[in-house]
């Protein structure tokens, strides 16, 4: 068995598990402090992530066939944590976290919409601009939603492209992406948002943490705005989407 304690979301957590791999995936967030909460990845996790994943679209096939136990470790350490840390009001959420000057944006869209692509428009076009561009997370970060203010995670499952860092950083927005001719960018209420949050936010299968999801998803509307962008994937679209959401 493989044991080390790592911190993501200000928790540090004690892991058992089976793989080696797993801790050098963590390696960037490894600690020496006493757990908060402890979690064991057994062999039956394991087969229960590959199965869903044979069940499901998510991973091609092909690419299936060629992924081994130790990425659904991976898969299987995550969902447990996701689970545990809704009694800490931190939510799992999937989309892509940029952090300008300090302050972060999260987009969000279905998968293949162009999250990823966006966000390396705000990397390359900001800093042009004279601006300090950060990526938090860019696929699945954690939020600490408290009545004092809201934070985004980073966390070592960042994506593909492995974009992220060890830090912790104020949310200032919520955007929802889709594909459009022209950029355009409009505020739009929580209600108008609270279908996107709903589907983009880890789910538990426990009906009581899904009535927590919703009070935490409540909390977090009186502290982060929300934003709907149509954008074309050209450089000025990461300039209509900031200079929409900066003030």
């Amino acid at each position: 068995m493989v044991k080390f304690t790592f911190n993501i979301a200000e928790t540090a957590i004690g892991v058992t598990c089976l793989y080696e791999s797993t801790k050098s995936f963590c390696g960037d967030y490894l600690t020496d402090a006493s757990p908060d909460m402890e979690i064991t990845v057994t062999q039956e996790d394991i087969d229960y992530e590959r199965t869903r994943a044979e069940q499901t679209t998510e991973i091609p096939g092909e690419r299936l066939v060629l992924l081994d136990d130790s990425y659904f470790e991976t898969l299987s350490l995550y969902r447990k944590i996701a689970e545990e840390m809704f009694d800490r009001d931190i939510i799992l959420f999937h989309g892509s976290a940029i952090a300008v000057d300090g302050q972060t944006f999260l987009f969000t869209a279905p998968s293949g919409t162009g999250k990823s692509t966006h966000g390396e428009l705000w990397r390359r076009v900001l800093p042009e601009m004279g601006h300090k561009v950060v990526t938090v997370n860019d696929d699945k970060p954690l939020i600490i939603i408290r009545e004092d203010g809201v934070r985004i995670c980073g966390t070592p499952w960042n994506g593909k492209h492995h974009l992220g860092e060890n830090i912790i950083l104020p949310l200032k927005a919520i955007c929802s992406l889709s594909r459009a001719e022209e950029n355009h960018i409009e505020k739009i209420s929580f209600e108008e948002m609270l279908p996107v949050l709903f589907k983009q936010t880890y789910r538990s299968s426990s009906p009581q943490r899904i009535a927590k999801t919703m009070q935490l998803l409540n909390t977090l509307s009186k502290h982060v705005d929300f934003y709907s962008l149509g954008c074309n994937m050209k450089r000025s679209a990461a300039k209509v989407a900031y200079n929409g959401m900066k003030d």
